[in-house]
């Protein structure tokens, strides 16, 4: 991956046998799965183990050259340190513009588009969810039939909104990330409410005065303890009767050529293995490129993984404050390891030592690839909206952890209106309110997974395409889908529950 590196992985399929010659006199001593490491020369006890340039781990004893180099050979490094980082010294300039890209989305009221026209109902307790889940397949049996132009209909349910301390110092991250999705630009402005009525969440403290597409407006709203509903399909009938109301503003919406500046792209890894950083995370690197060259907002997140790299985020940030938001985020997350006793050796998971990836030093530089290289204009705590923050287009880093569907979530509040997900183990992971487009990392699991996964990246390990031309093919999948082309995710109705990021004290 790098000239300085005295490790490579290893590419076919099954991996490669003890013996095996691989040039300039360089023959393999243990027999090295797919995606592993080998020694390329001799490497001393204590020296450092280079990959993509970078010092991921230290030998623990000396490693002769063809040896299968994996993480009971190495010692994690120390993480770096939060002060003396290069901020903002390194920022890149953008590309020339990428000027008469189109999509056919949604327009909304507030300037926002949508890539799909969908009624969510919000819930604002996971009390309601059996009745919301009940009343929802009736919605989709009874209505959407006859309101052909909306996509779908979607509960926004969650395990949070009582038994909660709802005045915690940080409640009003998932009370904001909740608020927020309910207002992604795929819901078309409506906002539609299910309370149960005595929950500590109310629907006021919800969606306040003045939160509504509409300044000052209240949340359209159903609460199951009215004195008006006597029995339980009295309640069902309620909601059913709301929707239908939402369904109609919907149906009478249609696509209209956007600009790709309309875009606001979500960046996620999940499932990641050693391919992650060769193929499908450059190539979405070359994407967001592209994207941000057109105009668009592109997010990437995961800062349970991309704290290893902080000094090369600070280094691109567009501004100082920019640089200093970064470390905030990450000084955020290091307490928080602290406070739980725990280490950020923690996150790499038994797939992505299985799929090659020693430690989170080599699974974070295998991660960011994703961002590309252009500036990072921005940066969202967790829950945060980029309309609400202002955050303009361009590069901007959504500060989430990297579990998938709190990410995916956290994203979602972001105003996020398409996801791009690349995976080397595999993972059903879907979204019922935005369609994500996945990104194989490895031909063998696009064969396998040949109904899931919409792009196969692993065609570059494979010597079949490079970065340049799979940077593109990403590019324009995300402007198809965004104009209604539905992903294997959505043909199969994937759709994992909203996670909620609460690190508030449960009561």
């Amino acid at each position: 991956m790098h000239p300085a590196d005295n490790v490579g992985v290893v590419v076919p399929d099954g991996g490669l046998p003890a013996g095996t010659s691989l040039g300039d006199g360089l023959v393999l001593l243990d027999d090295v799965p797919q995606g592993h490491k080998v020694a390329l020369r001799d490497i001393a006890a204590g020296e450092a183990v280079r990959r993509y340039g970078v010092a991921i781990g230290y030998a623990r004893e000396d490693v002769a050259a063809g040896r299968w180099v994996h993480e009971r050979l190495m010692s994690l490094p120390d993480a770096r340190p939060l002060d003396d980082l290069p901020m903002a010294t390194a920022a890149p300039p953008v590309g020339e513009p990428l000027d008469g890209y189109t999509f056919q989305g949604y327009r909304n009221r507030d300037g926002s588009v949508g890539t799909r026209n969908i009624l969510a109902i919000t819930t604002t307790v996971q009390c309601v969810s059996g009745v919301v889940d009940f009343a929802v397949e009736r919605i989709k049996a009874e209505l959407l039939p006859r309101y052909p132009n909306v996509d779908d209909v979607v509960a926004l349910e969650h395990a949070y909104g009582c038994g909660v301390a709802i005045d915690a110092a940080n409640a009003s991250i998932p009370i904001r990330t909740l608020r927020n999705i309910s207002l992604n630009p795929n819901f078309g402005d409506e906002v539609m409410v299910v309370s149960l009525g005595c929950e500590k969440l109310q629907p006021a403290r919800l969606m306040p005065r003045g939160s509504l597409p509409v300044v000052d407006d209240e949340p359209d709203t159903v609460v199951l303890q009215d004195e008006r509903h006597v029995g339980f399909l009295s309640m069902i009938d309620s909601i059913v009767a709301t929707a239908e109301r939402h369904l109609a503003r919907l149906d009478a919406r249609r696509r209209e050529t956007c600009p790709a500046s309309a875009l606001v792209v979500g960046m996620q890894c999940g499932g990641s293995d050693a391919f992650s950083g060769i193929t499908a995370n450059p190539a979405l690197g070359r994407a967001a490129d592209l994207l941000v060259r057109a105009g668009a907002t592109v997010m990437f997140s995961e800062t349970t993984e991309v704290r290893d790299g902080v000094a090369q985020l600070t280094a691109r940030a567009a501004t100082r404050d920019v640089a200093d938001a970064i470390v905030r985020e990450m000084a955020w997350y290091d307490d928080y390891l602290r406070a739980g006793g725990v280490d950020r050796s923690a996150n790499t998971t038994p797939g992505n030592k299985q799929g090659g990836l020693s430690n989170i030093v080599e699974k974070a530089m295998g991660s960011i690839v994703k961002s590309g290289t252009s500036p990072i204009v921005g940066v969202l705590s967790p829950g945060e909206r980029l309309r609400d923050r202002g955050i303009g287009r361009g590069l901007v880093y959504a500060a989430t952890p990297a579990s998938d569907f709190v990410c995916g979530t956290l994203q979602l509040a972001a105003g996020m209106n398409v996801h791009v997900f690349t995976t080397g183990r595999g993972t059903p992971y879907g979204l019922a309110e935005c369609p994500v487009i996945k990104v194989a990392t490895r031909s063998d699991l696009a064969r396998r997974w040949h109904d899931l996964m919409d792009v196969n990246a692993g065609r570059i390990a494979d010597g079949d395409a490079d970065i340049e031309s799979l940077g593109w093919e990403i590019f324009e999948t995300i402007l198809e889908v965004a104009s209604g082309r539905r992903t294997w995710a959505e043909r199969w109705g994937l759709r994992n529950a909203l996670t909620l990021f609460n690190p508030a004290p449960v009561t």
